[in-house]
């Protein structure tokens, strides 16, 4: 334990609702829930206003509407909420090397190993100041805990929320986690935690008071310990920069059973082809392909394949998926599938033995060999245009009357709000879903970066000048600003 409240931990408030909110001003200060909207979809994130309805995130969506029947109900735009983590994370690696992320909105910092903090009062002002920067950069906000363990941290950020910021002093440890339930430590999930209550232990103080012996006996060696140690207050795990990805996968769960051998091969070959740009994206190849299937009953099977070297090509990936699927009986229905690669290595190593099989394969079935990246298919006939789907939140564009988004479509019309973040709330306009003048759109920034004001040169008495500069000016900026170029406004 350190002897001062160096470990910082940030948590964006209702990460993916607030963003929505500050991009579309019509649902500021209106409850909003952004997860699946199929029958069988959950809730992700629901905004503050939406909880006090009861609305949670992991709760079914189709509980949510009922608790909150008059909330705006959105698809989630992962590429937006992640570009505004990347600007999170960037704010966070100015503070210390040791940023360890854990999720999209949520990450520890070590403000010691960063030079930026080493007691109480500095470690405040560095949370003070993280959360005028994120508030200035991102129009977003966040609750920052600080403590001088990871868990105490965590705790403390979940007494700050929303917006605020929550310190717990070395020394105070004990007494802060005496009262509190068991289920606030890590790793006491419902199953423990009744495990805990039937021995008569709901407390943490309960916890100390019972001894590691006891504990030990009752959920083994290194849980008992572990939460003993953790019931005193002690948490020495360290704030880890990297985590090394075991594996990538996706998968979806489908609002009606599929039954169609023919939809369901294809449903793999379109996660397989998600998978791999994933893969991609995170600088990885892997060696083992893993296909997920629940069917209707909720029996859930996995099968994997293991291939002669790591690779990230998509044809390898897509034959391998298919070739589990064909190992796997649907008869009945299926209403889950995911396709994942793991065993993964740092490098790019294309499996030329699979490649080399799936070519000879196509050469003995008479067919013409095929790149594994590319699809050729000719059309037997006409082929009609499929109607184009308008997902609830998602950013359009028209021709005419600029950026808005999807409130809302069905039986062949789209319903758009025209409003971007920073404008008052927007009209509403309805056309038909392959209306030519309405096309995706690209999410806007939050907050549009300032516009730069000239500084006037030291050269006074320039012709038109009409003054010479301030003394302000001649220090490199506006009032208010700090001189230098590494100097940037702290919003306090």
């Amino acid at each position: 334990m350190r002897t001062a409240p160096t470990i910082l931990h940030l948590d964006m408030d209702a990460f993916f609702a607030a963003a929505e909110q500050a991009a579309k001003p019509s649902l500021r200060g209106k409850p909003v829930v952004v997860g699946g909207l199929g029958p069988r979809g959950v809730v992700a994130t629901a905004s503050y206003e939406a909880r006090r309805f009861g609305v949670h995130s992991a709760m079914p969506m189709g509980q949510a509407r009922r608790l909150a029947p008059n909330a705006a109900y959105l698809v989630p735009r992962f590429a937006f909420y992640r570009s505004i983590s990347e600007q999170v994370m960037r704010l966070l690696g100015l503070l210390s090397p040791l940023v360890e992320p854990l999720s999209l909105d949520e990450a520890f910092v070590d403000l010691e190993a960063g030079g930026v903090a080493d007691d109480t009062a500095s470690a405040r002002a560095v949370g003070e100041r993280l959360r005028a920067d994120i508030l200035a950069t991102t129009g977003l906000t966040g609750s920052v805990g600080l403590a001088g363990s990871k868990m105490l941290a965590k705790i403390a950020s979940e007494q700050a929320k929303p917006d605020g910021l929550a310190l717990i002093p070395p020394g105070t440890e004990r007494e802060l986690l005496g009262p509190k339930s068991v289920r606030i430590l890590p790793g006491v999930g419902p199953a423990t935690g009744e495990h805990l209550r039937r021995a008569g232990m709901t407390t943490v103080s309960d916890l100390a008071e019972a001894g590691e012996d006891e504990l030990v006996r009752l959920l083994g060696r290194a849980h008992g310990a572990s939460l003993y140690r953790m019931a005193q207050g002690h948490d020495d795990r360290p704030v880890v920069a990297e985590r090394d990805a075991k594996s990538v996968s996706v998968e979806d769960t489908f609002a009606v059973d599929l039954h169609d051998r023919v939809r369901i091969r294809g449903e793999v070959e379109r996660l397989a082809e998600r998978c791999v740009e994933r893969l991609r994206a995170s600088g990885h190849s892997g060696r083992t392909i893993v296909l997920k299937v629940r069917r209707f009953d909720f029996s859930t099977l996995t099968r994997s394949e293991t291939l002669r070297g790591p690779t990230d090509a998509l044809g390898v990936v897509r034959e391998a998926a298919g070739r589990l699927l064909d190992s796997v009986d649907t008869t009945g229905g299926v209403r889950l599938l995911g396709v994942g690669v793991s065993g993964l290595a740092d490098y790019t190593q294309e499996d030329l033995f699979a490649q080399a099989e799936l070519v000879g394969e196509r050469h003995a079935e008479g067919v013409a060999p095929v790149a594994p990246e590319v699809a050729v298919a000719e059309p037997a006939g006409p082929v009609e245009a499929a109607e184009r789907y308008w997902a609830p939140g998602h950013d359009v564009r028209h021709a005419v009357h600029g950026a808005g988004w999807v409130q809302g479509s069905g039986l062949g019309r789209v319903t758009v709000r025209f409003e971007e973040p920073g404008s008052a709330p927007g009209r509403v306009r309805t056309f038909a879903v392959d209306d030519p003048e309405l096309e995706t759109g690209e999410a806007l920034p939050l907050v549009r970066e300032p516009v730069p004001v000239p500084v006037p040169s030291e050269a006074a008495g320039l012709p038109g000048s009409g003054a010479a500069p301030s003394a302000a000016a001649g220090r490199g900026g506006a009032p208010g600003l700090a001189a230098g170029p590494d100097s940037r406004p702290h919003h306090r």
